[in-house]
């Protein structure tokens, strides 16, 4: 059996955020598949600087790390005014190599929207950086309250085909990657 090495990224930084307790969730299920390696990378947990430095901080190097050391990628993400958070944009143009030829899935959350607004922005941004998102989402309307063991059946259900889609791409692009180096 191939592991697949998968970063789930907490998007938001806000205090009082649901975003820590979305991804907690989605790692537990996620964890249910025994081919895949899930590592939680919160960017709460990071120091980025307020502004774009003219050389890396040792936190943007190990951001960096970290997306470089992942197959794939689940980015949770809260939908903010119809898009997804600044912290989010920030870290994710702190990489760029690292993200190439490599699939991304999202789970969502917002208020009736389910987050779909910030994930349709995310698409375009990942696709500007050369990696590949897959078709299905796990979405939240937090108005209907978090994943509870009312609601888990139907979100399971969503969380097994967006990690279908994610292992399929994932395999298939690190073996590509691996035979012949992606160029942008």
């Amino acid at each position: 059996m191939t592991q697949l090495r998968i970063a789930v990224i907490v998007g938001s930084t806000r205090e009082g955020r649901a975003g820590d307790r979305v991804a907690e969730w989605f790692v537990e299920q996620a964890k249910r598949h025994d081919d895949l390696t899930v590592t939680v990378v919160d960017l709460s947990e990071y120091d980025f600087p307020a502004s774009y430095p003219a050389a890396s901080t040792a936190s943007i190097q190990a951001f960096a790390r970290e997306v470089g050391r992942a197959d794939a990628f689940v980015v949770v993400t809260p939908e903010y005014n119809h898009s997804f958070p600044a912290p989010l944009k920030q870290a994710i143009d702190y990489a760029y190599d690292e993200w190439q030829a490599k699939p991304v899935g999202f789970v969502s959350y917002g208020c009736r929207s389910t987050g779909l607004h910030a994930v349709d922005h995310l698409r375009t941004v990942f696709t500007a950086l050369h990696a590949m998102t897959v078709r299905d989402v796990v979405g939240i309307d937090l108005l209907a309250g978090e994943p509870t063991p009312l609601r888990t059946d139907e979100l399971r259900h969503d969380t097994d085909v967006l990690l279908g889609q994610l292992r399929w791409w994932g395999l298939a692009l690190r073996d590509g990657r691996a035979a012949r180096p992606y160029v942008s």
